[in-house]
């Protein structure tokens, strides 16, 4: 993942991400719409496909919805880095298979607009305006496949059809 990069500080909450009044709909499309329009109203039009936001403690605190993740990942987000995230926003990112990595000493040194390559394997965040690297706590294989899968609901999906695939037909119950 690379892109640049949109920073935010403490205590984002979800009502900053995506503003209460839009919870009429679950359509990641018009939620993207709306991603961070209280605290940047030109969010939308300086983001690009593949950016990523850093920001500083307890991204994500206050309400448990999955609209949060989902708005930021329907807008084009890569991932998020922050010094710390409220826990049901982690949850819920990987839930929606939003990459999210904690890393205090990249959310302080990074800034906005600094062009940042990310390695979820590796845990390694790399500033290429700086040239500086950072440590975030690496994604275990199946975190990864999450992601990859786009979020839980769609790897239970496919490991269904993988296990479906898989099984051996049953030869001692065959005359059933």
């Amino acid at each position: 993942m690379e892109g640049n990069v949109h920073k935010f500080g403490d205590n984002v909450d979800t009502d900053v991400i995506i503003p209460a009044r839009y919870l009429n709909t679950s359509d990641p499309a018009e939620l993207a719409r709306h991603v961070m329009e209280d605290a940047d109203p030109a969010f939308l039009q300086k983001v690009r496909l593949g950016d990523l936001i850093v920001a500083q403690k307890n991204f994500g605190c206050g309400s448990s919805r999955e609209h949060a993740p989902l708005a930021i990942k329907a807008a084009g987000i890569s991932a998020v880095i922050a010094h710390s995230f409220a826990r049901i926003f982690y949850r819920n990112a990987i839930n929606i298979g939003l990459p999210i990595l904690e890393s205090p000493e990249a959310a302080e040194k990074i800034a906005p607009g600094d062009r940042v390559r990310v390695d979820l394997a590796a845990g390694r965040i790399d500033n290429l305006t700086s040239g500086e690297q950072y440590q975030a706590t690496p994604f275990t294989p199946f975190m990864q496949d999450l992601v990859e899968k786009g979020g839980l609901i769609p790897y239970v999906r496919w490991r269904l059809r993988s296990d479906a695939g898989n099984r051996k037909p049953d030869t001692e119950n065959s005359d059933r």
